[in-house]
């Protein structure tokens, strides 16, 4: 696991994307640490809202030791995200969690899947999938995204690394319906699966790889508090017994936030 740090950002850039999405990129020298699936914790500067928000690395670059974060304002702390210009600065803790087991994908037909805000940091995972050389590198990458209706945020960044197929839930575009129907629909191939999404999207993909003999790994989305599993606020049911809570569960913030869905009992 990367050695996560706390210290200011530099605001490069913010824009919204969409409505209540937002678009933030981040000079931090974190950049040069971050695996795909990562996220980090960013803390809001109200006294009031003392804990971070966990938001997901979308997409890094690190010759300019930037790493981008896209998030929904869902509460006050992200609304004041939301506020920040260029030039501004803000406290933020990471690279935190794992990420995603890429060297699983070699040689293999690799799918990465996002629905709604777990589409962001698919983007960073389609990118290093694409780029990978030699014997590593993927047989092929396809993306599978899933929204609610004509609202496709990013999407048209996935063609640049991946096959892209969308589904919609009111069928505005895409596949009508879910990730899976659309893998179903458009005869995704397959044989590795990088998920990140809704827990009822990810039992869906774990009970689909299951059924076909797909090696999935998905990222749990969960509120968290400390970020960094001593509170023990972000726990998930786990086959195997934790080492830390003596337990079947796992901390979805050190222990994840991916994980092989063979272990997990969704």
């Amino acid at each position: 696991m990367s050695k996560k740090i706390k210290k200011e950002a530099r605001v490069i850039s913010q824009r919204m994307l969409s409505e209540g999405i937002y678009d933030m990129w981040l000079e931090t020298p974190i950049a040069k640490d971050v695996k795909a699936g990562q996220f980090v914790g960013v803390y809001p500067v109200n006294k009031a809202t003392l804990l971070p928000r966990p938001i997901s690395i979308c997409e890094v670059d690190t010759e300019k030791s930037a790493i981008r974060l896209v998030y929904r304002v869902v509460g006050s702390g992200t609304a004041e995200f939301a506020l920040y210009q260029p030039d501004d600065y803000i406290m933020i803790l990471g690279p935190l969690g794992n990420g995603f087991p890429l060297d699983k994908a070699a040689g293999k037909r690799a799918v990465v899947i996002g629905g709604g805000i777990g589409v962001p940091p698919l983007l960073e995972t389609a990118k290093r999938l694409s780029a990978m050389d030699g014997s590593d590198k993927p047989a092929s990458v396809s993306a599978v995204m899933g929204y609610r209706n004509s609202d496709t945020f990013l999407s048209d960044e996935f063609l640049n690394f991946a096959k892209l197929f969308i589904a919609s839930e009111d069928g505005s575009v895409g596949t009508k319906g879910n990730v899976i129907d659309a893998m179903k629909a458009c005869d995704v191939p397959c044989d590795v699966i990088f998920a990140c999404g809704p827990m009822p999207m990810l039992k869906g993909i774990s009970a689909f790889a299951r059924e076909r003999g797909i090696k999935a790994y998905l990222s749990l989305e969960e509120r968290m508090a400390c970020g960094v599993g001593a509170c023990l606020g972000c726990v998930c049911k786990t086959k195997s017994v934790d080492e830390h809570s003596h337990v079947n569960n796992a901390r979805i913030c050190t222990d994840g936030p991916v994980f092989d869905a063979d272990d997990l009992d969704l």
